[in-house]
């Protein structure tokens, strides 16, 4: 097969500074300009830059193995090559193309590579649309980054309906357990599933499928509400049993706002860690973007800067608090502040997140779905001894620019471990905030 020459975008480098190993045997083109718009965000102390001084620090290294302007061979079998952009390869873009922006310097080493190298295919690669866009109407290949990809539509949904006779759906109830039919395709680990009478529709079960036993067993059903909260749709029945079960340490819920998913996750991260004391605190997180134009510095110390991000966490506890009428009065008169000066409720932006390990702790991650994989790897690796953690999010509601529905964070882990047997996930469908957010969220 013939090589291929892959030119490289600076947003596919500061999605992922190892992309360079995910081109297999092809030939690797990085732009001057590419190099230039790198060292403007070596200095950031988010993940981006993280990853602009991790790639840095790589081409540096391969610098002492060879001539980067004449290609240095990578580990992966390709080479890696650093090109310059001259007069006349800016000349070949269109008019209204010439000038010192970058995106168009960059595209500009793609058209002459794409008209002077012959032999081998040149492909532009960039996560930018637009500049997709602007590539194709100028006859240059352009492609998006796709190594942590999944197909949106196809994402695990978590829930499948299976027929069964009248007598099989009886005897789980005497049982409490099935053993799963033979007949079926294959289920994954811990899967909810919707046991339905063939001959009366009317007729069914919620079960989830334990892999060990190969049989639907019976979901777990609390005989008080939680925290004064009860699931309202057979998703959300799904939901609790996933964030009550204690052998499960990874749960993924994802679903258009107002289906539930942080409320649930908190109020069963409460119940576990005051209520049941599995867990020696309920640590609460979410990334920090702001939706429309940011407001800037805020004052005062990190709880102070950190109130407006983790508001929506507030909102949710209090609502736990004082929303189910104050039937439970061991609760009255608390708030989160409380929890927090007790130590039970803790809140941290994920920057600080690097380094630590989590132990003992049921930890939810809000707005996973503005995490890329490899931040989303980060988290799930700070786990320590009998720590559980939870990932919601709305893989459609994306603020970060450097990812999209397909390759978010969110998207990837549930792909990801389907398989795994220490891993559950429910898609949410029914919003259930008002009528007003659930037809808001379907229309609009």
């Amino acid at each position: 097969m013939a090589r291929k020459n892959y030119v490289l975008d600076t947003n596919v480098l500061l999605y992922d500074s190892q992309a360079l190993n995910k081109f297999k045997e092809n030939h690797i083109i990085i732009p001057i300009s590419v190099i230039e718009e790198i060292d403007r965000f070596k200095k950031d102390m988010s993940e981006i830059g993280r990853n602009a001084r991790y790639f840095s620090r790589l081409l540096d290294k391969l610098r002492k193995k060879g001539n980067l302007s004449e290609g240095v061979d990578l580990e992966s079998g390709g080479t890696v090559k650093v090109m310059l952009t001259n007069e006349a390869q800016r000349n070949k873009l269109p008019q209204e193309l010439i000038g010192e922006k970058a995106d168009n310097m960059i595209m500009s080493v793609a058209m002459f590579l794409t008209d002077s190298d012959r032999e081998h295919k040149t492909i532009f690669v960039t996560k930018d649309v637009n500049l997709r866009l602007k590539a194709d109407a100028l006859g240059i290949i352009a492609e998006d980054f796709e190594s942590d990809k999944v197909e949106v539509d196809e994402i695990y949904s978590g829930y499948k309906q299976v027929r069964l006779s009248s007598s099989e759906i009886d005897q789980f109830y005497t049982d409490g357990s099935l053993t799963a039919p033979e007949q079926e395709r294959k289920f994954y680990p811990n899967q909810c599933l919707e046991l339905i009478d063939s001959s009366n529709p009317s007729h069914t079960a919620l079960v989830k499928y334990n892999k060990a036993s190969n049989k639907f067993i019976k979901l777990i059903t609390p005989e008080e509400p939680i925290w004064g909260i009860t699931a309202r749709n057979r998703e959300q029945q799904f939901a609790i049993d996933l964030l009550l079960d204690d052998n499960l340490k990874l749960v993924t819920l994802t679903g258009m706002a107002g289906t539930g998913k942080t409320l649930l996750a908190i109020a069963a991260g409460l119940l576990k860690s005051t209520d049941e004391g599995v867990y020696k605190r309920l640590l609460v997180s979410r990334p920090i973007f702001p939706m429309g134009k940011d407001i800037g510095f805020l004052p005062g110390d990190i709880q102070d800067k950190l109130k407006p991000w983790m508001q929506p966490i507030f909102d949710n506890v209090e609502l736990l608090f004082h929303g189910s009428g104050g039937e439970d009065k061991k609760r009255q008169g608390k708030g989160y502040e409380e929890l927090m000066k007790l130590g039970i409720l803790e809140l941290e932006p994920l920057t600080y997140i690097r380094g630590r390990s989590i132990p003992n702790q049921y930890m939810i991650v809000d707005e996973s779905q503005n995490l890329t994989p490899h931040e989303i790897k980060t988290i799930i690796t700070r786990a320590g001894e009998n720590t559980k953690i939870v990932l919601t999010g709305d893989p459609y509601q994306i603020d970060n620019p450097y990812i999209d529905a397909s390759s978010n964070g969110l998207s990837y882990i549930v792909e990801r471990f389907k398989n795994d047997d220490i891993s559950g996930h429910i898609s949410l469908i029914k919003g259930e905030r008002s009528e007003l957010a659930e037809r808001a969220a379907n229309l609009l």
